[in-house]
């Protein structure tokens, strides 16, 4: 159910782009006219597809690696240790974002800043990084969950 959620919304924001974009460059390349606005509104769906990517990149585990480490690595416990600590580095480095990105938001809120053009609330927009932050600390603590039974289990076994 998550994964067609997040293919959904997902391909509906990619979609809203993409239709953006192409209408912005026919306008302004074709036409000799651009519409004014356009890029203003579509910082709100891009920067949702950025945070929102990314959370589900975490959730699929398919985030952008060097997996050098997992070359020499020949045991799935050493492959799990490796997890854990790769886990616990990527949740203090997206705990301190998403600190940072909650201090923003908070901001954002409070003086309820408007775009410049359409004068739409920013906060909108803004809340996509703290949103995206949380849900990359959620799926990175299950993964982190995931490694810890894995060595569990091989403790288990090793020690039955």
């Amino acid at each position: 159910m998550a994964e067609q959620i997040a293919r959904w919304v997902l391909s509906l924001l990619i979609g809203l782009v993409a239709i953006a974009q192409c209408v912005q460059v026919f306008t302004r390349y074709v036409l000799q006219t651009p519409v004014m606005g356009l890029e203003e509104a579509t910082m709100f769906p891009s920067l949702w597809l950025f945070m929102l990517g990314a959370a589900n990149a975490s959730r699929e585990n398919s985030q952008i690696r060097a997996n050098v480490l997992e070359i020499f690595i020949k045991t799935e416990a050493g492959h799990a240790r490796l997890g854990v600590v790769t886990e616990i580095v990527s949740l203090a480095v997206s705990t301190w974002l998403a600190w940072w990105a909650w201090d923003f938001t908070s901001y954002s809120w409070r003086t309820w800043r408007e775009s410049a053009t359409l004068y739409w609330p920013t906060f909108w927009a803004d809340i996509a990084l703290f949103t995206g932050l949380a849900l990359v600390i959620a799926f990175t603590l299950r993964t982190l969950i995931d490694h810890l039974r894995v060595l569990t289990r091989d403790r288990e076994r090793r020690h039955g």
